[in-house]
C-alpha cells in the first residue's frame, strides 16, 4: 500500500483479514496491548470503515475503504499511514468470550 492512501495493492493478509473482522465494536488486543474497534460495512459491501482506540492509551486506528467496480480497493487512512492501518488489521486479535 501506498503511504498517501491511493489505490495500490493490499498488503499480502490484509483482504483476508480484514473479512475476519467482527462487524460492530469488539475488545481485543493488537502487540500485546488492549484495544477497541468499530468496524462497519455498507449493505453493498463496497464501504468499510473502521476506528480503534488503544484503552487506556493515546493511539488510534483509522480508515475508510471503497471497493472498485473493477475488484480493487482504494484505502483512505484518516491522518495515518497505510502500513499503520495494515499491521493492526491483520495483528488485531478479538477477545474471545
Amino acid at each position: 500500500m501506498r503511504e498517501d492512501g491511493a489505490s495500490a495493492p493490499f498488503a499480502n493478509g490484509f483482504d483476508e483479514a480484514l473479512a475476519q473482522f467482527p462487524t460492530g465494536y469488539v475488545e481485543g488486543s493488537f502487540e500485546g496491548q488492549p484495544w477497541g474497534a468499530t468496524l462497519r460495512r455498507s449493505a453493498d459491501g463496497r464501504r468499510v470503515w473502521l476506528f480503534a482506540r488503544a484503552l487506556g492509551r493515546n493511539d488510534i486506528v483509522s480508515f475508510n475503504l471503497y471497493r472498485t467496480t473493477r475488484g480493487g480497493g482504494l484505502l483512505k487512512p484518516c491522518e495515518m499511514s497505510s502500513a499503520k492501518v495494515a499491521a493492526f488489521v491483520m495483528g488485531f486479535k478479538p477477545a474471545v468470550k
